[in-house]
């Protein structure tokens, strides 16, 4: 498996939508795949410029692919599509 970086927004509008609830996966993602996906608070992502509202926050990038509405369940899920993509 390949290297899979992990960025949570923690700009203002993130934050108060929700990017704080996601700090759990700082302890879930090491756990169920080790060292292989790297995770980490960024600044902004500037996905919130680029949409109409900001009701799609909080935004996470899970390599390059943005996840919006960010939940843990959602990012756990594109890194598990990216995993297996990996593995094939």
């Amino acid at each position: 498996m390949k290297n899979i970086e992990v960025k949570i927004c923690s700009g203002t509008t993130c934050f108060v939508m929700g990017s704080s609830y996601l700090n759990e996966l700082f302890d879930l993602i090491p756990q169920k795949y080790g060292e292989n996906v790297h995770v980490k608070p960024v600044l902004c992502l500037n996905e919130c410029s680029k949409s109409d509202t900001h009701s799609k926050a909080p935004y996470v990038k899970v390599d390059n692919e943005i996840v919006s509405n960010a939940t843990i369940e959602k990012v756990m899920d594109a890194i598990e599509k990216k995993v297996k993509q990996d593995e094939q």
